[in-house]
């Protein structure tokens, strides 16, 4: 197949809407592509290229990775990073690139958890799978209670004062181990630009007391997981289809977990969604983009059709009292 050069869309950056990051100077997109799954070496190129292409072209400027990110570990750091080499060079100024160290990575004691001996040298492994001298945003991808959490942010520290990352983050903290994240790492002299946390209809835990931290803190946050792993989506509304992620006994959704209770509330948000002329995946994004804490939501692809359809949740992001009572009452059910 011919290689056909990249040309991004003139008008992309008119199609989306930006949203400061907390009260740092840096502001995300609303909707942001996440490649945790999709863009390993078992997923096809063309396509991964193409979402990619289509994401920009929308005005998509932040692209999100993690170190272990594949099938296998890496792997969709090197592909983004053959990308970025074949089609980004002279866009690297227009994109927020994103990885993260907290998990299994390599074997040994040294490849997983908060040390900075693992946050330093998976930094500098991640850099050259992406073929970059430093990414603007690296995070703690989780809590070690292993390690000391000056060590920890220290490192964090470390790599902006290296050069190798911009702004730094924190994902998957609970909001005391956030709230103390932040004092030291503002103490250290680098703040903390966002937090990124698993946060959906149908795991509200960041209204836990997260969202209040972060707000006072002026800390930003992007959603993972947004649409429960394709729950809040139509795919589940009349049973699990055979090529779905439950079907295929995925760690992170099985078919226990679509009961009932699960898919009549499925059913009844769809309904909402309809009245709202959108999807109910754009619905849910929109559910969560409607709290001005909230910078971006994280959503994956896994073709451009489905891409643009999570785009278009942007036409309608607001709500009336009566639409957040009902949704709220059927999510409380």
């Amino acid at each position: 197949m011919k290689h056909i050069n990249y040309i991004p869309a003139e008008n992309r950056y008119g199609k989306m809407i930006y949203r400061q990051c907390g009260t740092s100077g840096i502001s995300l997109p609303a909707i942001s592509l996440g490649l945790w799954h999709n863009f390993g070496f078992s997923d096809n190129y063309s396509v991964a290229r193409s979402i990619v292409h289509s994401a920009f072209d929308s005005g998509i400027t932040h692209f999100d990775l993690a170190n272990n990110y594949g099938p296998p570990y890496g792997a969709a750091e090197e592909n983004f990073g053959r990308i970025l080499q074949s089609d980004f060079k002279a866009h690297r100024d227009e994109l927020i690139i994103s990885s993260k160290a907290g998990y299994d990575m390599w074997p040994g004691p040294y490849g997983n958890g908060g040390s900075r001996k693992y946050i330093i040298a998976s930094c500098d492994q991640s850099l050259k799978r992406l073929g970059l001298d430093y990414v603007d945003i690296f995070y703690s991808h989780r809590y070690d209670p292993n390690t000391p959490l000056d060590e920890t942010m220290r490192a964090l520290d470390q790599l902006v004062r290296q050069g190798k990352a911009l702004y730094v983050g924190i994902s998957n903290y609970n909001p005391e181990q956030t709230l103390i994240a932040s004092e030291l790492l503002t103490e250290l002299g680098t703040p903390c630009l966002i937090h990124q946390c698993k946060y959906s209809m149908f795991v509200r835990t960041p209204e836990e007391g997260l969202l209040d931290v972060l707000e006072k803190r002026g800390i930003g946050s992007i959603a993972f997981s947004p649409l429960a792993q394709g729950l809040l989506t139509d795919r589940y509304i009349n049973g699990i289809p055979s090529d779905s992620r439950a079907a295929k006994s995925s760690p992170f959704l099985t078919e226990k977990q679509i009961t009932p209770e699960i898919v009549n509330k499925i059913k009844e948000l769809n309904l909402i969604a309809t009245r709202r002329n959108q999807s109910l995946a754009q619905m849910a994004l929109a559910w969560l983009l409607h709290d001005k804490r909230v910078t971006s939501v994280l959503i994956g692809s896994s073709s451009v059709d489905q891409l643009q359809n999570n785009i278009g949740t942007l036409s309608n992001i607001d709500f009336s009292e009566d639409e957040l009572n009902s949704v709220n009452e059927i999510l409380l059910r």
